[in-house]
């Protein structure tokens, strides 16, 4: 399986190329900023663009779409769509083949009700739900509920050698892995979800306390 991170602009958003090496079959994330450039290596790569997603619908990861189904003729799916091929739609625990690959959903709301991870074989495409080191934006209430849970009860369920690769270049790092979030992340070290919303309530704060830029 070859993945490519493309640093696409806007608030330091990253596009992802995932592609089948047998077939060179490919899957792009969230095409946003720069969709040419993530085309460019596609054809470079001899690559087949085969489905097109958006981890959810915000404008700085979708804002390619238009652009990239001119270039590829594939058109872009979220939440709840169905893909043409198969009708199938796109929700929790669907599955989409693609060559020798399958492409897991996972439902994660949170940061939006429409917020999706996307799992292929050992690597996980977590958009604005997970970061290095920190979590997507939310509120304090019912929409941090659903992050906390999300992200327990099906990122950290992964297999502590999942590669986690996010949607946003904010981070101490590019991509990391299960095991390493649940070690470090201090969202993901609070002891309950009313701890873990005082920390969001307290970011700056203890970002200051602990020179995180």
């Amino acid at each position: 399986m070859l993945v490519r991170q493309i640093l696409t602009g806007g608030d330091r958003n990253y596009a992802y190329v995932v592609a089948d090496e047998e077939s060179r079959l490919a899957l792009i994330i969230d095409p946003s900023y720069a969709p040419e450039r993530v085309f460019e290596f596609i054809t470079r790569n001899k690559l087949k663009v085969y489905y097109v997603l958006n981890t959810h619908r915000h404008h700085d990861h979708s804002n390619g779409n238009e652009t990239m189904l001119q270039l590829s003729g594939v058109e872009a799916l979220a939440f709840g769509d169905a893909d043409p091929r198969t009708d199938k739609r796109i929700e929790q625990g669907a599955v989409f083949p693609m060559g020798s690959l399958n492409i897991h959903i996972l439902h994660t709301p949170g940061h939006t009700e429409d917020s999706i991870c996307i799992l292929v074989n050992n690597a996980v495409f977590t958009g604005d739900t997970l970061f290095v080191g920190k979590v997507g934006g939310t509120g304090y209430g019912e929409d941090a509920r659903q992050e906390y849970d999300s992200i327990h009860e099906k990122l950290m369920t992964l297999p502590d050698e999942t590669r986690i690769f996010p949607g946003h270049n904010v981070g101490v790092q590019p991509s990391s892995t299960v095991a390493n979030e649940r070690e470090t992340n201090p969202f993901l070290q609070q002891p309950d979800f009313e701890s873990f919303v005082e920390l969001k309530r307290n970011w700056l704060e203890y970002k200051r306390k602990h020179g995180i830029a």
